[in-house]
């Protein structure tokens, strides 16, 4: 007996109509057992003891033995009196063996006529092999858990619409065991990165995600408004500033795995909402971030991947070699032009004219003119692990002055395959001068037209306390997801990435 056809996700509207027929169908024989007393969806649980990937790794320990299992049926083949499935576990698959005269003659018939590919089945039986050597269980006992209304997408075309995988990501679950597998990493790297600051004495914390004011980076947040306060707030845009009051506190090692928002553009390396991961510790500055984030991203590939040689996208990343540069080093060496040549800012504005620049400040300082070079000419050129260092503090309000030049700050940011990783400061704890430079911001955020834009004063009162000196640094999580499974889109890692609805 051969299975009634499926239907491709991407359908043709033939296809569709064929796909409301097999709806229509699927729920008559819903009715048709519940009639029977069989609802399936009054099961309340199922004891499971056993998976498929690990029977089939230690066969000769399970072979004979009773197994109860559970899973969804990905396949059926159905042969008079007996008949085989393939059923789908968290684990893999493994096969089943039915007959009618285990399972009894009504069930045996229901298992041929209402139950479908998709539905979920507890079953009990003894492993063993089949003349062709699969490892299977001899079905003892079948029970169907719940039923599914909708057909699968055909089983060798599957669900090939990117857009729609990422959409209804549970079919491309269901589907796609590489999807389910990336998953099960991206989890394990998550693992990692804890296990490794947990091991150097970090905390793991919480911090609010709903906060009073606008504050903290240049991002543009979501605004959302309480009701109960009558109150506007905005979904964080980072979790800074909250980290290091908790470091005045005396907490002094504290990371936090947060969501983020920022109401911003969309691209293979930016969605709306994603996870940072962001870790504080006093007595310490960015060289000692420097080291850290070096090896912990060392660990957790190794770990996580079994080599520090690695292929993103096809270029072969050499995860234990890190070199560092300075701003205005990596700017000499990859547009030609000297910082320290420059006397005044129109000399460091006439450079960028003669490369081709043009500036996005009509009246850039010699600091937003070597930005502005950086970005044209040296971070797509970083494709090995580099750290850039000494940023100008005209782009670093919340990093330390640099005592040997003030006009340069005590922060990096890491590059891979010409993308920023991350991003940490020797943290300013001088209360005047960061008030100072959240003014200049805000009143910058307040010229272009956004007067939301304030100072955190609670930051600011914190800060008047007293905090040591500190290093901190925060990482993109799902940008590390990336590199490590080669994935080309911050979508492919996001279980469920922002989507515009269709109507």
């Amino acid at each position: 007996m051969q299975e009634n056809k499926t239907v491709n996700a991407t359908a043709t509207v033939d296809e569709a109509e064929q796909l409301i027929e097999q709806a229509r169908i699927r729920r008559e024989k819903l009715a048709k057992l519940v009639s029977e007393g069989k609802n399936p969806y009054e099961q309340v649980k199922y004891p499971v003891d056993a998976d498929s990937e690990t029977i089939k790794n230690n066969f000769e320990a399970f072979e004979g033995k009773t197994v109860t299992m559970a899973g969804r049926m990905m396949s059926r083949r159905i042969m008079g009196k007996a008949s085989f499935s393939h059923i789908a576990d968290r684990t893999g698959s493994i096969q089943i063996y039915v007959t009618r005269q285990d399972i009894g003659e009504e069930n045996y018939a229901s298992y041929k006529k209402d139950y479908d590919i998709g539905d979920i089945f507890g079953f009990k039986g003894f492993v063993f092999k089949t003349q062709t050597g699969e490892v299977s269980v001899h079905v003892q006992e079948l029970v169907l858990l719940s039923k599914s209304l909708l057909p699968l997408p055909e089983k060798y075309n599957g669900l090939q619409n990117q857009d729609l995988k990422y959409r209804l990501r549970h079919l491309d679950l269901i589907m796609n065991k590489d999807v389910r597998d990336l998953f099960r990493v991206r989890s394990k790297i998550l693992k990692e990165i804890r296990a490794y600051l947990d091991g150097r004495g970090y905390l793991e914390v919480d911090t609010p995600t709903l906060l009073p004011l606008e504050i903290g980076a240049d991002a543009r947040p979501f605004k959302t408004h309480h009701n109960a306060l009558d109150l506007d707030m905005y979904m964080r845009i980072e979790t800074e500033l909250f980290l290091k009051r908790l470091i005045v506190g005396g907490m002094d090692k504290v990371y936090e795995v947060g969501r983020i928002f920022r109401n911003e553009g969309m691209d293979a390396f930016h969605n709306p909402e994603f996870t940072s991961i962001e870790m504080y510790e006093a007595y310490s500055d960015y060289f000692d971030m420097m080291d850290m984030i070096e090896d912990l991203y060392k660990t957790v590939t190794f770990n996580v991947c079994g080599t520090l040689d690695i292929t993103y996208q096809g270029t072969e990343i050499h995860m234990g070699e890190w070199t560092r540069l300075t701003m205005a080093e990596a700017v000499k060496k990859y547009a030609g032009v000297d910082y320290n040549d420059w006397a005044t800012d129109e000399d460091a504005r006439n450079s960028a004219k003669a490369l081709g620049v043009e500036l996005e400040h009509e009246n850039a300082t010699k600091g937003w003119v070597l930005i502005e070079l950086f970005d044209a000419f040296v971070e797509h050129n970083l494709v090995q692990p580099t750290v850039i260092y000494d940023y100008p503090v005209e782009n670093s309000p919340l990093a330390k002055r640099k005592p040997s030049n003030p006009a340069f700050t005590e922060r990096f940011e890491y590059f891979i395959c010409g993308h920023e990783y991350g991003n940490a400061f020797s943290e300013l704890n001088d209360p005047i001068d960061q008030k100072q430079r959240m003014l200049k911001q805000v009143e910058a955020k307040r010229a272009k037209g956004n007067n939301d834009a304030q100072v955190d004063e609670d930051f600011i009162n914190a800060l008047e306390y007293g905090m040591p000196p500190t290093g901190g640094l925060g990482m993109g999580l799902d940008r590390f997801v990336m590199l490590l499974t080669d994935s080309s889109t911050i979508r492919d890692v996001i279980l469920f990435p922002t989507m515009k609805p269709k109507k």
